[in-house]
């Protein structure tokens, strides 16, 4: 069973938009420590950043899946094939991050490794918005 914030717009919205500016932010804050040359701080910045897309955002995801997508699906089954479409875009999330932690033990914060971090910006931007349109508006 999932908890109430979860099932209201407003504050569901709300989780969202902390979530999604917390990683803006710290994405803008390692990019910076890079752009001074700041190589090992950045690289902790890195981690930072990894440990808030696992705890704040990947966790969200999880609580999801496990009890507000079951409720809703036994609502509302019509809403199954959104159901899948914003599970995948979790998994993507999870991928990323995992990627970006497999990237980091060889590459630490080359270009390929800075392209994911944003990735996971977008692909969560677009995901919370599809999500608040198919699941909370009627």
């Amino acid at each position: 069973m999932s908890g109430p914030a979860l099932k209201q717009l407003f504050s569901h919205h709300a989780i969202h938009e902390g979530g999604l500016s917390g990683a803006i932010q710290k994405t803008a804050g390692m990019m910076d420590l890079l752009k001074q040359g700041e190589l090992e701080v950045a690289n902790k910045a890195a981690d930072d950043l990894i440990e808030f897309w696992k705890s704040r955002v990947i966790s969200h995801a999880d609580s999801e899946e496990e009890g507000f997508y079951k409720e809703i699906k036994e609502l509302k089954p019509e809403l199954n094939d959104a159901i899948v479409q914003l599970t995948r875009d979790h998994d993507l999330l999870r991928i990323i991050v995992k990627d970006i932690e497999e990237l980091r033990k060889t590459k630490n914060l080359s270009p390929a490794v800075l392209h994911k971090f944003h990735a996971l910006i977008v692909v969560n931007e677009i995901h919370s918005r599809d999500e608040e349109r198919l699941l909370f508006e009627d």
